[in-house]
């Protein structure tokens, strides 16, 4: 329960940092590495309050929280001017997030990002609603001694009943120092079940908030699981990496006469059938287990055409080293779909690698449309959904092309 969360208070460090490294900071960057630190007055712990002074009149640049735990150490929450970081602080900030996702809230939709992270001031911080329950995922500890003030305040703009805790894999390794939290605990009120009815522009879906993965769903894609739902009337779909069957079941709604849900995971595809039961569409839909490159080249062995192709991969780049690997995967990905796509039919590919430019991924899918020899046409490109804003470049990650081929 939260009046049992640990009784945590923060001490006060004060450092300096590079040059270079002071006008990122002044920019609104909200990370500083170890690396780019010179002076610092005492060792720190996961969330104590730091201060960094400028070089050239020694007055205040900016206020973050301190991480020893990762490379970058100080996530920062404010620069140019001074906060006094405290409940208040918390309050505005989150009531700031609150009315970017309101126009969301016009439509059918009960499941929105609350905060994303840094792009919405509060680094490695995610707040998923589904429903009335609120999913908090924490990426770092330094958030420890603030939860006091920070649930309170989400449950009562949000409005949630329930609040459950999620942690990443690296924070849940810090047991000693989670003064007893543990991933997945329920914070406040009741879970019947842990999975979740929600609604996503009024088709149905699920989330494990205990078990699943992130905070029990995607909720990124919204926006073009809805298009491609407006795509879809009495057409044929493969949905490939469709994981729980996000654009299956919108295609499906829409209207399409078949939907084939592809993915490596028999697990997820069991989550998808259960996401198309839930609105009662079960006739028209097929999933199919594998690969998804291997998977694809065997349809194209047998011939089949399909009037839209959904292609949405995991990250294929978790770092800079894995950039041409991914760009390489993107080709052949592409190459493969579009022997797939029917004459007059639709590509729709996206890439949520954030370390492979929009521009490079765009560039690798048009030379493989240029590379086939069919006349096509772009349509349309789209990013990040109104409940994903970014607020730094780095915070860049969904990009999704839209391509007709006649």
């Amino acid at each position: 329960m939260i009046e049992n969360l640990p009784p945590l208070s923060p001490k006060t460090i004060a450092l300096k940092i590079k040059p270079s490294v002071e006008k990122i900071i002044r920019k609104g960057h909200p990370w500083l590495f170890e690396a780019g630190i010179t002076k610092q007055n005492k060792e720190g712990n996961a969330g104590d309050l730091t201060i960094i002074f400028d070089n050239q009149k020694n007055k205040f640049l900016a206020i973050g929280l301190y991480d020893p735990h990762s490379p970058i150490r100080v996530k920062i929450l404010q620069a140019n001017k001074s906060a006094k970081i405290n409940a208040e602080w918390f309050r505005e900030k989150i009531n700031a997030a609150y009315e970017k996702r309101k126009p969301l809230f016009e439509t059918e939709t009960n499941s929105y990002r609350f905060l994303h992270g840094e792009n919405d001031g509060l680094p490695s911080f995610i707040a998923d609603v589904y429903a009335d329950v609120l999913v908090v995922k924490l990426y770092a500890l330094i958030w420890l001694p603030y939860l006091k003030d920070l649930f309170p305040i989400l449950l009562e703009i949000s409005q949630c009943k329930t609040l459950v805790l999620r942690l990443s894999r690296n924070v849940q390794q810090k047991t000693e120092e989670l003064h007893g939290l543990h991933d997945g605990q329920i914070l406040f009120g009741t879970l019947e079940n842990e999975v979740i009815v929600f609604k996503e522009h009024d088709v149905l879906f699920s989330a494990n908030v205990i078990h699943g993965h992130k905070t029990g769903y995607f909720l990124d894609h919204r926006h073009n699981r809805k298009k491609v739902g407006e795509l879809s009337k009495n057409k044929t779909v493969l949905d490939v990496f469709s994981y729980a069957g996000g654009f299956s079941v919108h295609a499906l709604h829409g209207g399409a006469k078949e939907v084939i849900s592809l993915d490596i995971s028999a697990q997820a595809l069991k989550i998808a059938k259960q996401n198309v039961a839930l609105n009662n569409l079960q006739a028209k839909h097929q999933t199919l287990v594998g690969d998804a490159f291997q998977k694809m080249q065997e349809l194209a062995n047998r011939h089949q055409r399909f009037d839209i192709i959904i292609v949405d991969p995991p990250s294929f780049a978790k770092r800079d080293s894995e950039v041409e690997k991914a760009l390489n995967a993107y080709a052949q990905l592409t190459k493969l779909a579009i022997e797939l796509v029917a004459k007059n039919g639709t590509l729709v590919t996206a890439s949520c690698s954030s370390r492979v430019s929009a521009d490079d991924f765009f560039e690798v899918v048009l030379f493989q449309l240029k590379q086939s020899n069919r006349s096509f046409r772009e349509v349309e490109r789209t990013f990040h959904d109104i409940d994903h804003p970014i607020g730094f470049e780095e915070g860049k990650y969904l990009k999704c092309g839209y391509f007709r081929l006649d």
